[in-house]
């Protein structure tokens, strides 16, 4: 099989600082994958999503509220009116979010956290000197 200039797609190296699992990685990998470049924006189905990365459709959803729970993704539900006038669920539409964006929340998080426990650990120091 031959493969033609524009048959691949780049995955930030950023995007393993996340700890993202595996599951997660592969669905964060196929939008990647399908995303317009211009607008970071596509709308496979579950089922398209399982299909590529080996996972039933109830996995790919777990694992997209993961993607969406680390700010990674935001989706939107769509709908299509039908000939006979009813409206009915499409596929999400994802966007996938600059990964910068995603990094600095990360880190954000993170120095929160610390903030936390060494204020924590400063109020225990403070109560057994007393």
């Amino acid at each position: 099989m031959k493969y033609g200039i524009g048959n691949y797609f780049s995955l930030p190296n950023e995007i393993f600082l996340l700890g993202l699992s595996s599951g997660e990685l592969a669905v964060y990998s196929f939008l990647k994958r399908c995303e317009n470049r211009k607008t970071h924006q596509c709308w496979p189905s579950y089922r398209t999503i399982g299909q590529a990365v080996h996972m039933s459709e109830n996995t790919v959803r777990k694992y997209t509220l993961c993607l969406e729970d680390r700010g990674l993704i935001s989706t939107e539900p769509t709908e299509i009116t039908t000939r006979a006038g009813q409206k009915r669920n499409r596929n999400l539409l994802y966007t996938l979010r600059p990964i910068q964006e995603v990094i600095d929340e990360h880190y954000d998080r993170q120095l929160e956290h610390l903030e936390l426990v060494a204020a924590r650990q400063r109020t225990t120091a403070a109560q057994a000197s007393m």
